[in-house]
């Protein structure tokens, strides 16, 4: 992968070779950071109504339609068969915080990958792709559809929200078209407004801005669908040691990173408090939490997460 600070279309066209070996199931994935403590609330795709027959020996009796038997004077039971596809919505934070990476990449950039990963694996399993993209001051909405044009559309939005994060001209446009930026919460408010029940709906940020009000949202979207949280980190927002005249930007502000002993620490510590902020957000909705790095290659960090799976 030859970007690091910025994404480019071929770079997310690539991808589709390494768009193998997991699955989106409805499962906890083994990576998450909740597995092992609760059961997964996803669901899959959908169930559809094929026909009503005559019962057979060995048909699951929970199949069993009581009325129609009780009216037709036999047993009879509804048939149904998996949704040959579903609508995938992958939320993609593009927002000002995502410019950051000390490793390989930005946590942009990784973002940018796992959208891609995701969004070919499921046009691959028959699924409709779709998505809402956004920085600090725009939500760019893609319908999701079973194409592979859609995908490419999607993708466009990525790339281009991608570059204004290096874009100085972009990013004093954007100090002047709106006066606080856009939070998590509203990206989750539109999400709310274009899935009703039965979406698979990936929120890949650094969760930036997360709150109680982001635990309520999610809970509204859990409700009828799948949510799958990707949690992208920099291995530097974890582990950092100072040392005399480091700075450290973020929006405007300027922070001296100090050299003392007990910083690291410290640091490390903030971090735990994080991760552990994240937990309580989510645990209680049993919505799956994937935690990625900018530090390594997305692919394989995928894979791992999810079990290694076939295909």
């Amino acid at each position: 992968m030859k970007a690091r600070v910025t994404i480019t279309l071929e770079d997310l066209m690539m991808l589709k070779a390494d768009a193998r070996g997991f699955s989106l199931t409805p499962r906890q994935p083994v990576g998450s950071l909740l597995a092992g403590r609760h059961a997964s609330r996803l669901r899959g795709r959908g169930l559809m109504f094929e026909e009503l027959r005559h019962y057979h020996q060995g048909d699951d009796i929970r199949l069993m339609d009581w009325k129609a038997t009780a009216r037709l004077r036999s047993p009879h039971v509804r048939v149904y068969s998996e949704e040959r596809e579903r609508p995938v919505l992958m939320v993609v934070d593009q927002r000002s915080p995502m410019f950051f990476g000390s490793r390989r990449a930005m946590k942009s950039v990784a973002a940018a990958e796992v959208a891609a990963l995701g969004s070919w694996r499921a046009l691959d399993s028959g699924d409709r792709v779709g998505g809402l993209v956004f920085n600090d001051h725009e939500i760019a909405e893609v319908r999701p559809h079973r194409s592979q044009n859609r995908v490419l559309q999607l993708f466009h939005q990525v790339v281009r929200l991608n570059r204004q994060l290096a874009d100085p001209s972009a990013k004093q446009n954007e100090t002047t078209a709106i006066e606080q930026p856009i939070q998590l919460n509203a990206v989750l408010e539109h999400a709310l407004q274009v899935v009703k029940h039965d979406h698979l709906v990936v929120v890949i940020s650094d969760l930036d801005g997360a709150d109680d009000q982001t635990q309520q949202l999610t809970s509204r979207l859990a409700a009828h669908n799948d949510v799958l949280i990707v949690a992208v980190y920099d291995p530097l927002g974890i582990s950092i040691n100072g040392a005399p005249g480091m700075l450290a930007h973020d929006r405007g502000r300027v922070w001296e990173i100090s050299n003392s002993p007990g910083f690291r620490d410290e640091f490390q510590a903030t971090f735990q408090r994080l991760l552990d902020h994240w937990k309580e957000i989510f645990h209680g909705l049993r919505v799956p939490v994937l935690p990625i790095s900018t530090a390594s290659p997305v692919a394989p960090q995928i894979r791992s997460l999810f079990g290694n799976q076939s295909r």
